[in-house]
This record gives structure tokens, C-alpha cells and sequence, in this order.
């Protein structure tokens, strides 16, 4: 069967708990942590991290839509991220942890649209969605210290506090889908 590769970028905090999720999925084929949605080129994570470069921490996912759907991805980025606090996620705060979809085609910019839509409409969170959707500019990776940063990391508190339950979380409700 030949594949059917796409492209999107989630934001939804910390780029090493996005990352972390998304590249346990059957059908994900590449998952880069790096930077979208500002004002400067090439910019570094500490540049990212003042918050004066508009910047937002992300994942670009590469995925085969014949395995998996955008509609499951989306399912997968409301599952592991609370999307209605603006910048910020946890203890991260300021706009590089804001929650956004920065899509490469109408058809995502149209089913994220209705997934939100459908969120909202049967109230699955208390406050108003705050998820931006964008149109994918320019992504830029982030420096080599940030790729597979979980998966590398373990044992460090960050992973056992923050991204260890939301790997438990999606063993439990997407084992099926799992690699």
C-alpha cells in the first residue's frame, strides 16, 4: 500500500511532551520538536524562552493519513493538553507554551475547526478553547538537546512528573493505535 504522508505542527506546551506523545503512534513516521509561529528566522531556545520572539514550542508531525487520521491526531492533541489556558500549560507559562495547530492544508484547517466546534458543543471542557489555528509558515527544529528528549530522559523528574502519565494516559485509551 502506498503511503499517503502529511504534515502539522501542534503546539500544546513543552515540545518534549508533544514529541514524546505523537511518536508512539502507529502511522506517525517522524516527530521533530522545534519552533513555529514568530517574528524572527532560526531562532534558539532561549530566544524562544523570553517570550519576545512569538515563537511557540511544537511538534511538526509527519504521518501516514492511510494509518492514521488527522482526526486522531486531533483527538490525541485535546487528550494530552488542556487547551483552554492561553499561554501557558502546567507551571510552563508564556506564549511559547500556547496551544495552537499550524496546518498544511485546508482539509486540516477545516477538520480542526469542527473538532473544536464539536468540543465546544458538547461542553468536554469547562472554559472556552483558546487553540489557535494557523496556517504553517516556517518551522524551525530545535537544537539536538531537544529531539527525543524523553525518550532519553526518563528518570529525570520533568519526565516522571509531567510526561510519564500522559504516555500511561494514551497507552490506556489508544493502545490499539500504538506502535
Amino acid at each position: 500500500m502506498e503511503k499517503k504522508l502529511e504534515k502539522v505542527v501542534f503546539a500544546s506546551g513543552c515540545f518534549w511532551c508533544t514529541e514524546a506523545v505523537f511518536q508512539r503512534f502507529d502511522g506517525v513516521e517522524n516527530v521533530v520538536s522545534g519552533y513555529t509561529g514568530g517574528s524572527i528566522k532560526n531562532p534558539a531556545y532561549r530566544e524562544v524562552c523570553s517570550g519576545r520572539t512569538g515563537h511557540a514550542e511544537g511538534v511538526e508531525i509527519t504521518f501516514d493519513s492511510k494509518v492514521i487520521s488527522f482526526k486522531t491526531l486531533l483527538e490525541v492533541f485535546f487528550a494530552t493538553h488542556d487547551p483552554t489556558t492561553l499561554n501557558r500549560q502546567g507551571n510552563d507559562v508564556g506564549s511559547q507554551y500556547r496551544s495552537g495547530i499550524f496546518y498544511t492544508s485546508e482539509e486540516q484547517k477545516q477538520q480542526a475547526e469542527e473538532f473544536i466546534g464539536f468540543l465546544e458543543k458538547e461542553r468536554i471542557f469547562n472554559d472556552k478553547i483558546v487553540t489557535e489555528i494557523t496556517p504553517l509558515d516556517v518551522f524551525y527544529t530545535a537544537e539536538v538537546s531537544h529531539q527525543e528528549y524523553y525518550n532519553q530522559n526518563k528518570n529525570q523528574p520533568y519526565c516522571q512528573f509531567i510526561i510519564s502519565p500522559k504516555i500511561e494516559k494514551i497507552k490506556k485509551f489508544y493502545s490499539e493505535k500504538l506502535k
